[in-house]
């Protein structure tokens, strides 16, 4: 298999790569996404990363939803991602070293 090319790959994607990269401690990400996002996208991601988790313990739709505030469709894209997207949300629960339980 071929090296992983992002279809979102640019020079400027690269150097947001390199930002969140350069980033330490969990105050870092604090400070870098206060800055760089507005609440409501920060929740976004909170609410995406959330869902991604639900779905890999096998929750349902309806209690995915009234727990996270999720519309489906949100739910929906999340569960897509998981099952054929990059493997981003994998990778990330793997090196975070988290267990579906």
């Amino acid at each position: 298999m071929g090296e992983y090319r992002s279809k979102l790959e640019n020079k400027e994607m690269d150097f947001l790569c390199e930002a969140i990269l350069s980033l330490e401690t969990r105050e870092d990400v604090y400070k870098f996404f206060e800055d760089i996002c507005t609440i409501n996208e920060i929740k976004d991601l909170e609410q995406r990363l959330q869902v991604a988790k639900m779905l890999k313990q096998k929750r349902t739709y309806l209690d995915i939803a009234s727990s996270t505030g999720a519309s489906t469709a949100t739910i929906s894209r999340v569960n897509r991602s998981l099952n054929y997207g990059s493997d981003g949300y994998n990778t990330v629960f793997e090196r975070i070293n988290w267990k579906e339980k």
